[in-house]
């Protein structure tokens, strides 16, 4: 990354410097020069004069001057000619090229930073102390978003989402695989939800519009300080996991807003089963037939109220009401019950968890 850094600014500098400019490594192999046939070029003897010299030297008719952005010098800006102003525009340069790198090296530093952590990559304890050499602000808040792309990759979202979010400095975007992207967003504190979700939105709104990319988004809870990011990010993932299960037509699932869905997908498999046996212990869910089953849902989406359900399905109430007999006949539950009803709702969604048997990470 570096040589590109480098080889942008030399190539500039060919018209305002009438003379040959480049840099070498510490190898003495020309990385970057205004004359572009020169790069790999090797000047031999500079590696040596590197460890010798002060700041600067004189070498086969060129002026050279070191730098870099870490303790130890790693490359040498060269300027043609061993006169004053050879030396003045190799001083000027080693000092641009520095900062430079420093600035690049700090924002690729930057991103990889936020990547251990949100990966759990890094100690807790070390966070603190590479946050304040990176200059990175831990107090700010943050939420993470999860991409993942379901059809249509024919462009990289990374490529996409990164261009939504240019300030790469408060917003970081990864892949942590082919269909994974993840977002860190910095946010207001306090700011509302939905606002997060309007922002959810547009990212797959922008997706499938522009670039026909079909694409769900996990959003996980914000947080105030950055060793939570990790936190943020399996909270993301498990709302993802979790809207695949139970929610298989949205495209944006946030973990606030998982209610018992959340909870019941952190069950263990084997508890599950044994509430779905004390549940029906009159006849098993299977003995409702798919008719019914759409019946209840109705009857729970229009809040356990027989008239509007019947107006809903287009049948007489008192058919309802026979369905609703027949129901508490097989499995002993009467959904008119608001007990019963929620024992029902809960087993519904279990034996739908226990069905998609989605993996946990």
């Amino acid at each position: 990354m570096a040589n590109r850094v480098f080889q942008g600014v030399v190539y500039q500098m060919k018209d305002a410097i009438d003379r040959m400019v480049g840099v070498v490594d510490e190898t003495g192999a020309v990385i970057s020069c205004s004359d572009l046939n020169r790069i790999g070029e090797m000047h031999d003897g500079v590696a040596s004069d590197r460890l010798t010299a002060a700041d600067s030297f004189v070498r086969d008719g060129y002026t050279y001057h070191m730098f870099s952005s870490n303790k130890r010098n790693d490359y040498a800006v060269f300027v043609e000619g061993t006169d004053e102003p050879a030396a003045r525009y190799a001083a000027l340069l080693a000092v641009s090229l520095q900062s430079i790198k420093q600035y690049h090296d700090e924002k690729f530093d930057k991103a990889n930073f936020i990547k251990n952590v949100v990966l759990d990559n890094i100690l807790p304890g070390d966070i603190y102390a590479k946050a304040r050499e990176l200059h990175f602000a831990t107090d700010v808040s943050r939420v993470v978003l999860l991409i993942r792309v379901v059809s249509g990759a024919d462009i990289s979202a990374y490529d996409v989402v990164s261009g939504l979010f240019p300030d790469k400095q408060k917003d970081f975007v990864f892949n942590i695989s082919e269909n994974d992207t993840v977002l860190v967003k910095e946010i207001k504190r306090g700011i509302d939800p939905r606002d997060i979700r309007k922002l959810a939105s547009s990212i797959v709104d922008t997706l499938s519009g522009e670039h026909y990319i079909k694409a769900v988004v996990g959003i996980g809870t914000p947080i105030a300080n950055v060793k939570d990011l990790a936190q943020s990010f399996k909270e993301a993932q498990i709302a993802m996991e979790v809207g695949k299960v139970f929610d298989t037509e949205q495209s944006i699932i946030s973990y606030d807003n998982l209610g018992i869905a959340r909870l019941i997908y952190q069950l263990p498999t084997t508890l599950c089963e044994m509430f779905l046996k004390e549940v029906f212990k009159q006849g098993s869910i299977e003995s409702l037939d798919a008719e019914t089953l759409f019946t209840i849902q109705r009857f729970f989406e229009n809040n356990l109220n027989v008239s509007e359900t019947s107006r809903g399905l287009f049948v007489h109430r008192n058919t309802l009401v026979y369905r609703l007999e027949k129901i508490k006949k097989l499995t002993g539950l009467d959904l008119r019950e608001f007990d019963d009803a929620i024992v029902f709702k809960v087993a519904l969604m279990v034996k739908k968890y226990l069905s998609a048997n989605p993996a946990k990470y």
